[in-house]
C-alpha cells in the first residue's frame, strides 16, 4: 500500500507523465520531476484591492510554504463570480448575478491585481513551457467561471493574449455556457454559447476546465474538443449525505474525461473525513481512470474545510 509521502509524490508528477497537456502551450518538460497544482487560489488574491505584499499576508503565507513543499507550478486562478459568492457553514451560495458588462469588469480587476503581485512575488508568470522549471514556482493564469465572457467567445483571444491559459466554464453562480452540479438544468448540457467557447478555446490551445459541470456538460465538452480536457478538482462519489456532495463525480463522469486523455485533479475538501480518506479516494480514482489521468487540485486558500492546507504539509507526510 503507499504511503502518505509517496502518494503525494505520484499523485503531483502524475500530469508531467500524463499528457494532458501536450498539445498546449504550456506543455510538461517530460524530462523533469515536476509538482503541479492543478487548481490554487494563494491568498485569495482575486479578493484584493491592493497588489502589494503587505496586503496580501495570507498569499504570502501560501507562497512561503510552496518551496519545501516542493512544489513546481500551479493554476493561479481567478474566480469569475466572486461577487456573487457567499461562504457560508455549509458551503456557497449565490446571491444575485451580473448586470452587462459586470464580469467582463470584475475579470480585469482581479486579472491587474494578480499580474502587478506576480511582478514583485518569488512566482515567476509563466505562459508557456519554457517558465516551467524544478528550480521556481511557476504560476499560470487561470479563470474560474466563463462569466467574465458573457457568451461571447471572442473574448478569449484576449484572455489569452493577457497570458490566461485555462477557463474553467462553470462555476457556482449560472452562466451562459452550461449546466453545472450546484444549480437546476437550464441548456441540458452545454449552451451554443458554450460549444462556441469549447471551439475557440481549442484553437488558441487553452486548457478547459470541466470542474463544477453538470454530467452533461462535460459529456458534451467531450464529444466536441479535439485537445484533452482537464476537471480540475472534484472526487468520486461516496455514500449520501457528505457535505458538499454535488460536487463529487462519478466514475462514469470520471471516464468521459480521462478518454479525451485528460486529467482529474483530487480535491482535498471536506467532503473527505480526514487526511487519510482523502488518499484512499485518491487511489480509487487511480482504479477507476488509471494514474495517468490523476493529479491533485488543492483549492488552496478557498477550499471547504480542507484537510489539506498548506503546501509545506507535503514532505511531512509519511
Amino acid at each position: 500500500m503507499l504511503t502518505r509521502k509517496q502518494f503525494i509524490s505520484n499523485s503531483l508528477t502524475a500530469l508531467a507523465g500524463a499528457g494532458v497537456l501536450g498539445q498546449y502551450a504550456f506543455r510538461m518538460p517530460a524530462a523533469k520531476r515536476i509538482a503541479f497544482d492543478l487548481h490554487a487560489h494563494p491568498g485569495q488574491l482575486y479578493k484584493s484591492e491592493d497588489a502589494s505584499e503587505s496586503a496580501n499576508p495570507n498569499a504570502m503565507n501560501t507562497i512561503a510554504g510552496m518551496e519545501p513543499g516542493q512544489l513546481s507550478g500551479l493554476f493561479l486562478a481567478l474566480v469569475a463570480d466572486s461577487k456573487l459568492l457567499v461562504l457560508g457553514d455549509n458551503g456557497v451560495s449565490v446571491t444575485g448575478g451580473f448586470k452587462e458588462g459586470e464580469g467582463w469588469a470584475d475579470y480585469q480587476r482581479q486579472l491587474k491585481i494578480v499580474k502587478d503581485f506576480l511582478q514583485h512575488s518569488t512566482m515567476r508568470f509563466g505562459t508557456s513551457s519554457e517558465d516551467l522549471t524544478p528550480d521556481k514556482v511557476t504560476a499560470f493564469l487561470a479563470v474560474e467561471g466563463g462569466h467574465f465572457l458573457e457568451g461571447d467567445a471572442g473574448r478569449l483571444e484576449e484572455a489569452y493574449v493577457e497570458g490566461v491559459r485555462s477557463v474553467q466554464l462553470v462555476h457556482y453562480a449560472p452562466n451562459e455556457l452550461g449546466d453545472l452540479q450546484t444549480w437546476e438544468v437550464q441548456y441540458k448540457g452545454l449552451s451554443a454559447a458554450g460549444k462556441e467557447v469549447v471551439k475557440r478555446m481549442n484553437r488558441l490551445g487553452m486548457l478547459i476546465d470541466v470542474a463544477h459541470a453538470s454530467f452533461d456538460t462535460t459529456k458534451q465538452v467531450a464529444m466536441i474538443t479535439k485537445s484533452p480536457i482537464m476537471l480540475s478538482h472534484s472526487v468520486l462519489k461516496m455514500e449520501a449525505g457528505r457535505p458538499i456532495e454535488k460536487r463529487a463525480i462519478t466514475k462514469e463522469h470520471a471516464k468521459i474525461v480521462a478518454d479525451t486523455g485528460g486529467v482529474i485533479g483530487m480535491w482535498p475538501s471536506g467532503f473527505n473525513h480526514d487526511f487519510q480518506e482523502y488518499v484512499e479516494n485518491t487511489l480509487r480514482m487511480v482504479d477507476v481512470v488509471g494514474i495517468d489521468h490523476v493529479g491533485i487540485g488543492t483549492d488552496m486558500d478557498a477550499n471547504y474545510k480542507p484537510v489539506l492546507s498548506s503546501y509545506s504539509q507535503y514532505p511531512d507526510l509519511s
